[in-house]
């Protein structure tokens, strides 16, 4: 297949088949993965929600630490892509062994730190998010088991990551469906005590969770074991040192890190802006937002995708051919994107009509469903470009600069003034903390337009230095 590829006709498109078999098979199940992930976390706050309101803002606030977990276990992960899905493309895999490896070692190395600092200050983390007494008390007893599932949730991420930059990804969503299964049973359960179990409350819900990431790791590290004939992860290299690899691994990740640690900071920032606006600009924006992140899933799954098709054909070294690829999955999607934003907006009424809001809160969940639905348009562009395209091949610098450069000058500046000093209107406040989803669209552009965002990572490994057991 790599020698067809490279003798196949330029084009501005690309025209091989199997290119779009590929990418779509891959971003439909990476897609479904993330959209079983994501319904973990809401069954979790429907449940709590209807047992207890301090249970259920206990453990909110312990997800905002969880939340930093994930950018952690993202970064590490997206990082391993980059290098990997090249190495993929040469048909190399003792390198993607030694860097999975690198990438465990990190993980491992920033779980303990976590959990660290939850164990040893447990009360002062969470009190950096509420005062109230009655919440901390629920989030503390919360966090007690929840802290321990951070290390699985990176590991198992960071294995999965491994998996994907090889092309597979049916794993990753059979693995999230049977937590999602196991989680939700194990919460009705525990949470109310129902069939003769004594009801936990918000103990109950960490229960299902620690269960869940338990057996999440279980399958994994089983199909890695049992069923993966690509990787052969512990056939051997996994953790062999190689100073080579390891360099080329920390060049990605620490611009990666920052780019989505500093991201993951404005977030709970942003949140508070909205926080202190109306109560029914609250209700409104929560309701708008929870469509949004629904098919925000399709877009995540989109820079997933062309970060390994971009990997992988870079791997495979023809220039045309690269370009002819890149062209084509921004293409694809922007016009995921325009579908996407139709869908939300045609769909603002009857979703609308499964909540019981009052009138003014309706009428401005509408208008930020219309607006969401064109930031999902840009994001759509954006997003796979910047983390997809431009970050997978090779050039994590330019997003880490441009994730900083809007989110600290741009965004949170002019969404704090937007809301406490110009005062505008909740519509203008919400267009401006996700601003950034459409103006970072042209510096994409233009660095995709450049193309110097080609690096070829990969390089040959020395013997002498990856035959040394650490």
């Amino acid at each position: 297949m790599g020698t067809a590829q490279k003798t196949a006709k330029a084009s501005f498109f690309t025209k091989d088949k199997a290119f779009y078999k590929a990418v779509f098979s891959m971003m439909i199940v990476v897609a479904l993965q993330n959209l079983v992930a994501y319904s973990v976390n809401m069954a979790d706050n429907i449940m709590l929600g209807g047992y207890d309101q301090n249970s259920l803002s206990g453990a909110s606030t312990v997800n905002q630490i969880f939340f930093m977990v994930q950018q952690v276990a993202l970064a590490i992960g997206n990082s391993l892509v980059v290098l990997a899905s090249q190495y993929w493309g040469e048909n190399r895999v003792e390198p993607i062994r030694t860097l999975t490896g690198i990438a465990l070692k990190l993980g491992l190395i920033c779980s303990v730190i976590i959990v660290g600092i939850c164990v040893i200050f447990p009360r002062p983390l969470l009190m950096l998010f509420t005062s109230d007494e009655a919440i901390i008390q629920e989030g503390l007893d919360y966090l007690a088991l929840i802290q321990w599932t951070f290390v699985l949730f990176i590991i198992s991420n960071i294995l999965m990551a491994a998996l994907r930059s090889v092309g597979t990804v049916k794993i990753s969503f059979y693995t999230s469906v049977v937590s999602l299964i196991v989680n939700v049973g194990i919460n009705y359960t525990l949470i109310f005590g129902h069939f003769g179990f004594p009801e936990m409350g918000v103990r109950g819900a960490a229960i299902g969770t620690l269960v869940a990431r338990i057996l999440e790791l279980g399958i994994v590290v089983i199909y890695l074991i049992k069923v993966d004939k690509k990787l052969s992860l512990f056939s051997g290299g996994l953790f062999k040192v190689n100073k080579s690899l390891r360099k080329d691994y920390r060049k990605v990740t620490v611009p990666v890190m920052l780019s989505q640690v500093l991201w993951g900071v404005s977030v709970p920032m942003q949140t508070a802006i909205l926080g202190h606006l109306s109560a029914d600009a609250i209700a409104a924006n929560s309701v708008a937002t929870t469509f949004y992140q629904y098919l925000k899933v399709i877009v995540i799954a989109m820079s997933s995708t062309s970060s390994v098709m971009i990997g992988n054909a870079i791997g495979r070294g023809n220039m045309e051919r690269i370009k002819s690829d890149a062209r084509t999955l921004a293409v694809i999607n922007v016009l995921i994107g325009l579908v996407l934003g139709i869908v939300l907006f045609s769909l603002r009424y009857p979703l609308l009509s499964m909540y019981k809001l009052s009138d003014t809160a309706t009428d401005l969940a509408i208008n930020l469903i219309a607006i969401m639905s064109v930031i999902m348009v840009g994001m759509s562009y954006q997003m796979p470009v910047s983390y997809g395209i431009i970050q997978g091949g090779g050039d994590a610098k330019f997003n880490m600069a441009m994730n900083m450069i809007s989110t600290w000058v741009i965004v949170m500046p002019l969404s704090f003034m937007a809301a406490f000093w110009w005062k505008l209107p909740v519509e203008l406040v919400v267009l401006c903390i996700q601003s950034d989803q459409l103006f970072k669209g042209i510096p994409s552009f233009i660095r995709f337009r450049s193309y110097k965002w080609i690096k070829k990572l990969t390089k040959p490994v020395e013997p002498a230095a990856a035959d040394t057991n650490s």
